[in-house]
């Protein structure tokens, strides 16, 4: 749970202070800044995700002992791309040739690729051996480092630049900071074997792909609203996707770090039938999860923009991110419920095909669509994009017969969704405040939770029961 909650928390420190730095930054500025990052993520996946996906999967306390060569490849191999990257761009920087950022931003970029790149990689060694307090020790420096830096860079400059490199900063301080704790003794670089590299690629590079893939789309329209209407536009556009996929991701990605761990050990020590069981129980969690908060958020939107979003984003927040809603929501049924089933079993090849599915979509929604006055047509688009690549990977996973959720807990989840919405909807003509959203999320909260564990779906009352009376027993214990 403390490699729950730690990472949960990040999510929700990066939220806040996406959210500061757009306050700071403005529209236009935050435009810059977020087609930058958006670049920066995506060389991160296509250059460095294979690394992360590796440790992920194949890593473990034993195979550390046991096989050292494993480490020692995933260690030179982020090295000798992150040299070999870094001369590529100083090269095409120097051809000549022009993109829509700046040769600054496009060097940052790269930077907190690379920083941000060995945060995820040392990341997933220390929670593939399940060392909670590690994980959490590196996760706590990092924030506290980036609400300073990048924060600040904001608040000072007002600079897309000097919030990118205050970004760079922070990530490397907290490598640097729990290096001792992060290095293996026994990986000596020349251990390092092309096999094992080869073994890797061949696991994760269909999920890269795919990755890179859906990574696309968000930034392609980034750059297709810049060109259209403006880097201010852009800025609009970007935090109301940022907010809605980092809302998301909180819920989605901090389940997935515990549930998607505990199906590999399941595999490994009990075998694949109890694994794709596990994973089963792990998709219905997941969509438990993630569909009441997509609801919860539309919801409680009004007072949401009144309370957090900056003023200059206000109303087309509004306007923007109920239409990226659907978009966000297949995303996260894609990413922590869907693709487990072909990464426990090692076949990722139909990632790529719905991920091309979706990137094919997308621009012929674009064409089709009505252009407005803002970007709210390509918002459609991009969640009509996500929307037929869920379809086409639950065609594939269907075809590997995996071990699906019941169909009981699938409906107790719906009723459980509809009958919240229905008993928050007349409250959201109110007047927005804090009042307002405490009463929504108490209220949404309780009739949800009432539903879900009335139905124990997937188990969740009986281990919610389990963990209360352990809590009890503790206190009980120290008093």
């Amino acid at each position: 749970m403390t490699v729950f909650f730690a990472f949960f928390c990040n999510i929700l420190f990066n939220f806040a202070v996406g959210l500061l730095v757009a306050k700071f930054l403005g529209p236009e500025e935050y435009g810059r800044f977020a087609l930058a990052h958006a670049t920066a993520i995506a060389v991160q996946t296509a250059f460095f995700d294979w690394i992360r996906l590796g440790a992920t999967r194949f890593y473990s306390e034993r195979i550390r002992s046991e096989d050292p060569a494993l480490r020692a490849t995933l260690d030179f191999g982020f090295a000798v791309i992150a040299v070999a990257l870094t001369a590529g761009a100083c090269f095409l920087l120097l051809s000549g040739v022009t993109f829509t950022l700046s040769d600054s931003l496009i060097l940052l970029a790269l930077g907190v690729a690379i920083t941000n790149g060995l945060f995820d990689y040392y990341t997933a060694l220390v929670r593939a051996r399940f060392h909670d307090r590690l994980f959490a020790r590196l996760v706590l420096v990092k924030n506290i480092l980036t609400f300073a830096l990048m924060g600040g860079g904001a608040f000072w400059f007002g600079s897309a630049k000097m919030t990118l490199i205050g970004g760079i900063i922070s990530l490397g301080g907290s490598v640097v900071t729990a290096r001792a704790a992060l290095l293996d003794p026994s990986s000596d670089v020349r251990l390092a074997r092309l096999p094992i590299a080869e073994e890797l690629m061949r696991y994760s590079l269909p999920i890269v792909a795919a990755n890179l893939l859906y990574l696309s789309i968000p930034l392609a329209n980034r750059s297709i609203v810049a060109v259209l209407y403006g880097f201010s536009e852009t800025g609009q556009f970007s935090l109301a996707y940022d907010f809605g996929s980092k809302a998301i991701q909180a819920i989605g990605s901090a389940l997935d770090i515990v549930l998607f761990q505990i199906a590999v050990a399941t595999h490994e020590l009990r075998g694949p039938k109890q694994a794709r069981r596990q994973i089963g129980r792990n998709m219905t969690i997941v969509f438990a999860m993630v569909l009441p908060a997509c609801t919860g958020i539309w919801l409680t939107l009004p007072s949401i923009e009144l309370l957090i979003v900056p003023e200059q984003f206000r109303g087309h927040f509004g306007l923007l991110l109920p239409l990226m809603m659907t978009g966000l929501f297949c995303m996260a049924i894609i990413q922590y419920a869907i693709a487990p089933i072909f990464q426990i079993e090692k076949r990722t090849g139909p990632l790529i095909v719905a991920a091309i599915v979706a990137c094919l979509v997308d621009p012929l929604l674009i064409i089709a669509l009505p252009r407005d006055a803002d970007a709210s047509s390509l918002a459609i688009a991009q969640a009509g994009a996500l929307l037929a690549s869920l379809i086409t990977l639950i065609g594939f996973a269907s075809a590997a017969k995996p071990k699906w959720p019941r169909m009981r807990d699938i409906g107790a989840i719906i009723l459980g969704n509809a009958v919240m919405a229905a008993a928050l909807l007349p409250m959201r003509d109110r007047d927005p405040g804090v009042a307002t959203l405490i009463v929504q999320i108490t209220l949404g909260v309780a009739v949800y939770a009432l539903i879900v564990m009335s139905a124990d779906i997937a188990g969740l009352r009986a281990i919610t029961l389990a963990r209360l009376r352990l809590s009890f027993a503790r206190t009980k214990t120290l008093s």
